[in-house]
């Protein structure tokens, strides 16, 4: 009797897939309609959104000198997100290159970035010229969107027009850019440039990748190769700043000490010139004291000057050297948006809720989800 009970559940427990085809067939109608629908609305979505370009740079960044045996040991660490510090002479290396993504991401870098003068070009059929712009204006100004978006913006460019009117603000100073307090736009264009402008660091090999999107291919290229010189430009002046900083005491001492050199060699042969046939033994002890005294300022001078070489080749042992792994250039292709992949996964899910709401029309989904 149980065998018999357990075989009648399980009968009743199966999924009659035949009635489920003849219940989705019955509705074929329903897709005939729905998915013509939603191949409209995902055409009208993707042909909305503007095209953008990638352009992707990476270098390899010098490490500080060490032993190979400490320096696998901190590539190891590296894989893990640990900075062992001081080990294989990497004790003067603060800013680690896993820190730069970090970098990129501050404030300060992404406003560096409002000046960069950048290039758009006209419609030479038309007869328009190219246009050089500040970044920030590109960003501001010159972005395509799509048409939702300026339905959006239109409630908050009303609302900021009227405060401008009340509050009377000029120009020049909404065009400062204070890291400190930005204003409404200059956050926005922030989070934009944060957007399309991204830097990874792997952290088995310290290749660094910069990846900047952009709807211009030239602007994309452009901009890549200015923050990769950027971020050079910052991590050089970092890691030679304690160096230069000697470099420049090393030169005023130089220039003190010669000018005291030439001073006492001046008033030496001065001495010597008006006292050539003087033969009185005060004038000879004059003549000696003042060649010691230029002897002394000689050797302070030379030593000064063996120091200032090498506080200048300290400047350049501190200096990183990148190699470019991958140079900046002008994307032939846009990279998105990928406009058949929408369409295809809209009508997917047009086509799973349909055959979802059949089902639970037709009262199939219980037994599909166990629910009897």
């Amino acid at each position: 009797m149980e065998e018999n009970n357990n075989m009648i559940e399980q009968e009743e427990q199966s999924i009659d897939f035949g009635k489920l085809f003849r219940d989705l067939l019955k509705h074929k109608k329903l897709y005939v309609k729905v998915l013509p629908v939603a191949f409209l609305l995902a055409a009208i979505y993707s042909l909305s959104l503007p095209n953008y370009y990638n352009c992707e740079v990476k270098l390899s960044p010098e490490m500080s000198g060490g032993s190979s045996g400490s320096s696998g040991l901190l590539s190891l660490a590296s894989s893990f997100g640990v900075n062992l510090g001081k080990m294989g002479g990497m004790g003067t290396e603060a800013l680690f290159p896993t820190l730069y993504p970090d970098l990129m991401n501050s404030v300060d870098f992404k406003t560096s970035l409002f000046p960069v003068p950048v290039t758009i070009e006209g419609d030479k059929e038309k007869g328009e010229s190219d246009r050089t712009i500040s970044y920030y204006d590109y960003m501001e100004n010159e972005q395509k969107a799509p048409w939702w978006g300026f339905i959006l913006k239109a409630p908050g460019q009303a609302i900021s027009f009227v405060k401008e009117l009340l509050g009377g603000k000029s120009a020049e100073e909404d065009s400062t850019v204070d890291p400190f307090r930005l204003t409404v736009e200059q956050t926005e264009i922030v989070k934009a440039i944060d957007r399309n402008i991204v830097c990874d660091v792997d952290k088995k090999t310290m290749v660094i990748t910069i990846n900047v999107k952009d709807q211009d291919p030239v602007i994309c290229a452009v901009m890549a190769d200015t923050v990769k010189n950027r971020l050079q430009k910052f991590i050089t002046d970092y890691r030679t700043s304690k160096a230069r900083v000697d470099l420049e005491y090393n030169r005023k001492l130089y220039a003190e000490t010669k000018a005291r050199y030439e001073k006492a060699r001046q008033k030496y042969a001065e001495f010597t010139d008006a006292n050539q046939d003087v033969i009185l033994q005060t004038v000879r002890q004059k003549q000696t004291d003042l060649e010691n005294e230029m002897q002394l300022h000689y050797n302070a001078f030379t030593q000064v000057a063996a120091q200032l070489m090498a506080a200048e080749a300290k400047v350049q042992e501190e200096t990183p050297a990148f190699t470019t792994l991958q140079s900046a250039t002008v994307p032939v292709r846009k990279s998105g948006p990928k406009r058949a992949q929408m369409c295809l996964i809209f009508l997917f899910l047009a086509f799973l809720g349909t055959t979802a709401w059949i089902l639970y029309k037709e009262d199939d989904l219980k037994p599909l989800l166990g629910l009897n």
